[in-house]
């Protein structure tokens, strides 16, 4: 399912947070919003699972206006992973899972046949089948981010909206969660700060800098070194993958440079001689 965004804007005390962003996706496209702190990167995305009201513009979902949605037809065709997400109650990994069930359940319904293998087929996925039974305030950041993506697979949405969704898992994790999107079928708009990362994972990029478009396009079009420059603040050089061609950003931490330069001579005299 297509997904719209026409002329956001969400203006804050004053302060515009996101201006004027226009944005299409095409059903079961990818599309990765990068860019510094602050950037409005979270900002967009709480517009689109209706989480803020926009001061301006529109998001649509299929062509309809999300804002005449009720929230329950939204939660049928949008669900979000959130930097938010967390549980106050100690329930099972398992609980947590089904709820991803609820805007096609009625009160105390419970889950069919079907839904359950389909919670089982996301916890498998996500490698946490093995801690169905754990209450998941005992679990760790990572394990606890793996059971929400798992949730919010379980929703079956048309569109897929996700914030820093490789925050807290190791890098094994971050690889299988992000292939997992390659393959999943919604339409997916996703927040990821690792640049490179998010080279491999998406089909187009959007770089926002002060709440505006700063480029949109393929990742080896926008990931430039003037424009990482530009936008970021650091010098970096851009490099093509050996296997995929994907632009890879590489990195010098300050004064590394210039510490590898004054490492003592430790070569002995008679070595020298040698």
């Amino acid at each position: 399912m297509d997904l719209g965004i026409e002329g956001l804007t969400v203006t804050v005390d004053g302060r515009h947070l996101v201006q004027e962003l226009g944005l299409t996706l095409a059903s079961g496209e990818i599309v990765g919003l990068v860019g510094p702190n602050g950037s409005g990167k979270s900002t967009a995305l709480r517009c689109v699972y209706r989480a803020l009201k926009p001061s301006g513009g529109v998001v649509r979902v299929g062509g309809d206006d999300v804002a005449q949605m009720t929230l329950r037809e939204t939660a049928r065709r949008v669900a979000a992973l959130t930097q938010e997400a967390q549980s106050d109650f100690d329930f099972t990994v398992d609980e947590v899972v089904a709820l991803g069930r609820t805007p096609f359940k009625s009160g105390n319904e419970p889950l069919t046949a079907a839904e359950r293998d389909l919670c089982r087929d996301a916890m498998r996925h996500t490698d946490i089948a093995h801690l169905a039974d754990r209450g998941i305030l005992s679990l760790s950041g990572g394990e606890r981010q793996r059971v929400m993506i798992a949730r919010a697979l379980v929703q079956e949405p048309q569109v897929l909206v996700l914030d820093e969704p490789t925050n807290h898992l190791d890098i094994r994790h971050q690889i299988a969660v992000l292939g997992r999107l390659r393959g999943s079928g919604p339409t997916c708009l996703v927040v990821l700060h690792d640049l490179n990362l998010a080279a491999a994972t998406c089909d187009r990029l959007v770089v926002l800098s002060e709440g505006r478009a700063a480029a949109v396009g393929p990742p080896a079009d926008v990931l430039t070194e003037q424009l990482i420059a530009e936008v970021f603040g650091v010098d970096v050089t851009v490099v093509p993958h050996p296997l995929t061609g994907d632009p890879q950003v590489l990195f010098t931490l300050p004064g590394v440079e210039a510490a590898q330069q004054s490492v003592p001579d430790t070569e002995t005299p008679t070595e020298k001689s040698e």
